[in-house]
């Protein structure tokens, strides 16, 4: 189970930003990819394994299996605690034999990715999934997964629904892409709250200001919960399907209102 709602990457060439990133999270990604210029892999590698965090609340993002880096960067877990990592540009599962020993986050984030995301789902070192637009929209030729207004585009949104989908049928986590606009704190919450509304384990963010954001999303509004315990309660005296407040309620509705007190409960200290 990936502790969440809010995961936030850190580049893992700046360990003055580790515990701080920790601190404000409930899991932290030190990433080795992306966030890190060829020229400085090397050096976050050093500072990866000198990192003193939780390794239940640190994945460590690891680069593609078809990069050469990937085998400096499990060089360098074998000296740490960490041992779960997120493989970008994760496409065959067949390939995740390269990471024995460590329980994987496989970052949908390419075509072929996308589309193997049941298989990879599947695979019993896989704990969740994760998608990303960025990269599949430029595996596809497209110019940008984000319309005018902020809205993903169709072909991300059904990128995020499948990648959800593959995850809850393996009974895997499922992680919502990151949310680039930083200052956009609406356009954050929107999609953190449909997230959570949707099944989504947690979301990924790239500042310690949109953690919070993410939170508050994800906890279940008071209305949220009195509206689940009420129709729980009602179900101790209703035998099978019933009425409540002008709706019908069966047992799926009363699963989503169990899920909903469990979050509740989750999320107290």
């Amino acid at each position: 189970m990936i502790a969440g709602p809010a995961l936030l990457f850190c580049p893992a060439d700046r360990p003055d930003r580790y515990d701080k990133a920790a601190a404000a999270a409930d899991t932290v990604i030190l990433d080795l990819e992306d966030a890190v210029a060829s020229a400085d892999k090397a050096g976050a590698r050093r500072s990866l394994v000198t990192a003193r965090l939780d390794p239940a609340r640190t994945i460590v993002r690891v680069n593609p299996v078809t990069s050469p880096e990937l085998a400096l960067d499990l060089a360098a877990l074998r000296d740490t605690p960490f041992r779960t990592v997120m493989i970008a540009k994760a496409e065959d599962p067949e390939a995740l034999a390269a990471l024995a020993g460590h329980r994987v986050v496989a970052l949908c984030e390419t075509p072929l990715g996308v589309e193997r995301a049941g298989a990879l789902a599947r695979h019993p070192s896989v704990d969740a999934l994760m998608w990303g637009a960025e990269d599949l929209v430029a595996g596809i030729g497209g110019r940008s997964s984000r319309t005018a207004d902020g809205g993903y585009r169709d072909v991300a949104r059904y990128a995020r629904a499948r990648v959800l989908i593959a995850a809850a049928a393996a009974g895997k986590d499922a992680i919502d892409a990151v949310h680039l606009d930083i200052a956009d704190v609406d356009g954050l919450t929107d999609e953190a709250t449909d997230a959570a509304a949707s099944g989504f384990t947690a979301t990924a963010c790239i500042h310690p200001s949109q953690v919070g954001v993410i939170r508050r999303a994800y906890a279940p509004s008071a209305d949220d919960v009195e509206l689940a315990e009420a129709v729980l309660a009602a179900a101790g005296s209703e035998p099978g399907v019933f009425r409540f407040r002008g709706r019908m309620v069966d047992e799926p509705v009363l699963r989503q209102a169990r899920r909903t007190l469990a979050a509740v409960a989750a999320s107290r200290p």
